[in-house]
């Protein structure tokens, strides 16, 4: 059987619903011989991470994920081999922190306007770890009993333009690239396809962000279509971008599964031997 890696994963450490070393037992138990915790906006988990790495014999490649604002949206900027002690990015993921508090706090008094009065603690016992973003909100509403699930949550309250949604700070893709190169990694963008964009426009975005850096594209994920992932490696290829993929595993707050798409073993390869050319 053909080597299965996963290099989009989520912890405790932002929103995720596994400890660090047991996401890494996990993908031993589920024959993965590599992946990447990719934690958004916080680096907290790798430590621990690849420590079980080291007693499972699985490789791990310290990451983190970035969201970056743009008219239309945001896009998602994976970092790869980052150097977690490097002092700008560091900087930035607390300031984006900081920002994300600030949105919590204001989401929370949205909702207590509404009638749905949520206990900060609870929620910050419910995130397990140092970021706490709208998924745990969520969770502590459905606890509550005012929504049946995590998506009726998003879906009615905290999604964009519902009655409880708050901007947050984001860097722009940009800042984002120029951050994780700075600290030492790969940067590549993270599930393009569910971006909400027209092919035309999504490859221009894409153009543009080639233009700046970035390192590859997220082909192989859950969500995107076997046309798209075709899409998305034909473009790869000829803007000279790495191809990589992940299942974006966050344990059970979505039904992702970790290694699912299956992602071969000779993309994380490919990456590495970018990395080391670079």
């Amino acid at each position: 059987m053909p080597q299965r890696v996963d290099l989009h994963t989520h912890s405790t450490a932002s929103d995720g619903t596994l400890e660090p070393g047991a996401l890494v037992a996990l993908a031993r138990e589920w024959g993965l011989v590599a992946i990447a915790l990719t934690d958004h906006d916080c680096m907290d988990g790798l430590a621990e991470a690849s420590r079980a790495g080291r007693r499972f014999g699985v490789e791990v490649v310290p990451g983190v994920e970035l969201s970056t604002r743009r008219p239309f949206g945001s896009l998602h900027v994976l970092g790869y081999w980052i150097d977690e002690q490097h002092v700008e990015l560091c900087a930035a993921l607390a300031a984006i922190r900081g920002g994300r508090q600030l949105r919590n706090e204001r989401i929370l008094a949205r909702l207590a306007v509404l009638g749905m009065e949520l206990d900060a603690g609870r929620v910050r016992a419910l995130a397990g770890g140092e970021v706490i973003g709208r998924p745990h909100i969520a969770k502590a509403m459905q606890a509550a009993g005012w929504v049946g699930s995590v998506d009726e949550a998003f879906e009615r309250y905290l999604g964009s333009g519902r009655p409880a949604y708050v901007p947050r700070l984001r860097l722009e893709p940009p800042e984002a690239i120029a951050l994780v190169h700075a600290a030492g990694g790969l940067a590549v963008l993270a599930h393009p396809g569910i971006a909400g964009l027209e092919p035309p426009v999504l490859e221009a975005e894409i153009e543009s962000l080639a233009a700046c850096g970035l390192d590859g594209l997220e082909a192989i994920y859950p969500e995107h279509s076997e046309a798209q992932r075709r899409e998305l490696e034909r473009l790869a290829g000829r803007l000279g971008l790495a191809v990589t993929g992940g299942s974006d595993f966050h344990g059970e707050l979505k039904p992702n599964r970790l290694g699912e798409p299956p992602v071969p073993a000779e993309l994380l390869e490919a990456l590495r031997a970018r990395r080391v050319g670079r």
